[in-house]
């Protein structure tokens, strides 16, 4: 499992790059996260819902309700223009991070 600080920190960027793929609901985003980090990245509903809420307050994200293929409803989020432009950022941001500690653990010994 990752910390929560770097959970905390990933949690915009992940549902920025989830959402490129099209539109999808609250629980498939925690469950495609689970997915793709071989479940070392566990979100809940309680953690993802107020940075989406604040993500929809920034422009970043749309919703609609609407009602599933299981007859239940759901808000469906989207990416918004804002939100690619964000992404394109964070990857900037996060690139940068990973090409900076790959750097210094190839000069490093492991500490393992």
């Amino acid at each position: 499992m990752l910390s929560k600080e770097l959970v905390a920190a990933s949690t915009v960027p992940l549902v920025l790059s989830v959402l490129t793929a099209g539109e999808s609901y609250g629980y498939e985003l925690i469950q495609r996260v689970r997915d793709l980090s071989g479940g070392k990245i566990e979100w809940t509903e309680g953690m993802l819902y107020p940075v989406v809420h604040w993500m929809q307050k920034e422009g970043m994200i749309e919703a609609e309700w609407r009602e599933a293929e299981t007859g239940r409803k759901g808000k469906y989020y989207r990416l918004c223009e804002a939100g690619r432009q964000a992404l394109n950022e964070e990857q900037q941001q996060w690139l940068t991070v990973h090409t900076t500690l790959t750097q210094l653990w190839k000069i490093q010994p492991n500490l393992s």
